[in-house]
């Protein structure tokens, strides 16, 4: 009885932890979304009949009832911000694992139908996992994909490629057995996938299994007995799930081109795998690189290599690449890389294969078929792409990071301190590192930055307000080093203690530049709507027109209301801000939306005895507006 009491008590506590972190922040910064993408596996089945089997609509009433993934007792709460279809992780240190992860979890299940074992997986539900990112992409601060372990680094690797662009955490993850059997590595995958979604800007596909978390392009299903099912050949992680969660962030792989995030469906499915083995025949390989195929990754011998003694295979070959085939070089051997060591290596390159570093052969497949997709590049442009190093799966010379010993700053300020410890290195390097890269933005120091990024420094690094560098620039309306952050791949997607991206700095600093360029590489602004109406009515309440203007630039809709349900619109023409009001009515603002108190801009205006403005507001109600383009409002 006592122990029921002491549960009950603990529930208590941690909802009322709950309550007060949104109190505190009505506007809900502690909160992360996070959108779970349920296609299928192990993961979700049930047994029937001794065998496991997805069930339609169980997942979903299962985690409701497994306190580790839902506190019931925090419904009110969801159902007060409009979240009555969400869950939502226990209040505790189970959700938030350490001080730098200020966000609780709240987290949404699509569920599709039907539901897939891995191995029925296609170029289409491919297509369809990415289309839901992409249609709720700007809804959600991390997606975890549930999946089935038997494809799931096929899955990945597609993912990652169909993803151009991508500023958020997207994970893959699922079990070895049922979430809902006793014994199970489900929950520990799961739950450290939301919290990785959840807290983690990690612009990468990633795999979670078993206390780490890959690069999904990287992985390959190693062992279909042990919990450890996955491994990354020739990468470590990027997160190991200890005591502590740690996040290797030099080595994250960031996207360095300036545009929105988008996915790429036309994935070529005329592509296959092909095994070397001693005493293939000529007759096999030129049944295997017929017409319709277009792309065929070549599995050689150790680095690359193939018998440059079977001149029929090399014609073969050769043909083919003359054709327009394209044929990608990766080694059979799960570590290592192909190069032109040896003869036999040298004589598949001047054939016109592409030699494909270290690339999985799930990579190498998925990354071949999304190369020939892409109808836009020419047939040279695709032999560059698929030697080129696209979303961090192969490694390239210019990789090799420099060791945080080779900052002199870092190793002075250590020595000083009479520090010894490479963990207390590392200490100083992430207290100093997002100051220095803050001052040097303010500066609009560039070769600062620069200097600071060779040395070991990650420009994502967020200072003691969880602030980074972009967010400085942009503040400062320094665009050049905007550019450079955005080309290092800075994300435009971190958000400071308020909850606020670089995006809101550019706004509310007025630099329009900035705001365009952040929009076109994907960002949005990430406040609720109510909470960007009052700024927008006290900007207009001061008559600042111009802070008016950045609002609508950087997405704000004219119309978004107040707690008073008041609009901008409400606020100008009970001010008397004729200016302001022109503005927003030209960019669409209603002079019909009622108050709480049930009055109408329109209505205002007829009270106040505003007659210079009757004008324009019946040339709204008459269509006749024009909004901000020059076109035709309503």
């Amino acid at each position: 009885m006592m122990e029921r009491e002491d549960s009950t008590q603990s529930l208590q506590k941690a909802t009322a932890l709950l309550e007060r972190s949104a109190s505190t922040s009505s506007e809900g910064f502690n909160v992360a979304k996070v959108l779970v993408i349920y296609s299928g596996g192990t993961i979700g089945m049930v047994n029937k009949s001794g065998g496991y089997e997805p069930q339609p609509n169980c997942m979903i009433e299962k985690l409701k009832a497994m306190p580790i993934f839902h506190c019931p007792e925090s419904r009110s709460y969801l159902t007060e911000k409009g979240m009555e279809d969400f869950l939502i992780l226990q209040v505790s240190n189970v959700t938030r694992p350490s001080a730098k992860d200020r966000r609780h979890v709240v987290y949404k299940v699509v569920e599709f139908d039907p539901l897939l074992d891995s191995s029925n997986m296609s170029i289409t539900d491919w297509v369809k996992v990415a289309s839901c990112i992409k249609e709720n992409y700007h809804d959600y601060d991390g997606f975890v994909i549930l999946h089935g372990t038997d494809t799931m680094a096929y899955s990945a690797s597609a993912l990652s490629f169909m993803c151009e662009n991508l500023g958020k955490t997207i994970i893959l993850t699922g079990s070895q057995i049922p979430i809902y059997e006793t014994r199970s590595d489900g929950r520990d995958n799961f739950l450290a996938s939301l919290i990785i979604a959840g807290n983690y800007i990690i612009p990468e596909v990633l795999i979670c299994f078993n206390e780490k978390v890959f690069r999904g392009n990287r992985c390959i299903k190693s062992d279909s007995g042990s919990f450890s099912a996955f491994s990354s050949p020739n990468m470590p992680p990027l997160v190991t799930l200890e005591i502590e969660i740690k996040v290797d962030w030099t080595a994250v792989f960031r996207p360095t081109e300036k545009e929105r995030f988008v996915i790429h469906t036309n994935m070529c499915p005329n592509v296959g795998l092909l095994r070397l083995f001693p005493g293939i025949t000529s007759q096999t390989v030129r049944a295997f690189l017929q017409p319709p195929v277009q792309g065929v990754v070549l599995q050689t011998y150790g680095a690359g290599n193939a018998p440059n003694n079977r001149t029929d295979l090399l014609t073969l070959f050769k043909e083919a690449c003359q054709w327009g085939v394209l044929i990608v070089n990766i080694s059979q051997c799960s570590r290592g890389n192909v190069g032109t060591a040896y003869a036999t290596g040298v004589a598949l390159q001047e054939a016109g294969v592409i030699f494909g570093g270290d690339m999985t052969p799930e990579a190498a497949l998925t990354k071949l078929s999304y190369v020939l997709g892409k109808d836009e590049w020419s047939l040279e442009q695709k032999k560059k792409m698929l030697a080129r190093n696209l979303r961090g799966e192969l490694t390239t010379v210019t990789e090799e990071k420099l060791s945080i010993s080779d900052s002199e700053l870092i190793k002075s300020v250590a020595r000083y301190m009479s520090l010894s410890t490479r963990e207390e290195v590392n200490k100083v390097k992430e207290a100093i590192y997002p100051c220095l890269m803050c001052a040097a933005a303010q500066a609009n120091d560039v070769p600062a930055l620069e200097k600071l990024r060779s040395s070991g420094g990650d420009l994502g690094m967020e200072n003691q307000d969880g602030r980074t560098a972009l967010h400085v620039a942009c503040r400062h309306g320094h665009i050049n080093t905007v550019h450079y952050l955005l080309g290092q791949g800075v994300s435009v997607h971190k958000k400071d203690y308020r909850g606020e991206t670089p995006l809101i700095d550019a706004i509310e600093g007025g630099h329009p530049d900035i705001i365009r360029l952040l929009i076109k590489t994907g960002s949005s602004i990430p406040l609720p709507e109510g909470q960007v109406a009052v700024r927008m009515c006290s900007a207009v309440a001061k008559g600042d027109i111009k802070a008016v203007e950045m609002w609508l630039l950087g997405g704000a809709k004219p119309n978004w209301y107040d707690y008073d349900q008041r609009t901008p619109l409400h606020v100008a023409i009970s001010l008397d801000k004729k200016e302001v009001a022109s503005l927003l009515i030209k960019g669409g603002a209603s002079v019909d939306v009622e108050d709480v108190f049930g009055n109408t801009p329109a209505i205002i205006a007829q009270k106040l005895g505003y007659d210079d403005l009757m004008p324009l507001i019946s040339g709204v109600v008459n269509g006749t507006a024009k909004d901000s383009n020059g076109e035709g409002g309503t």
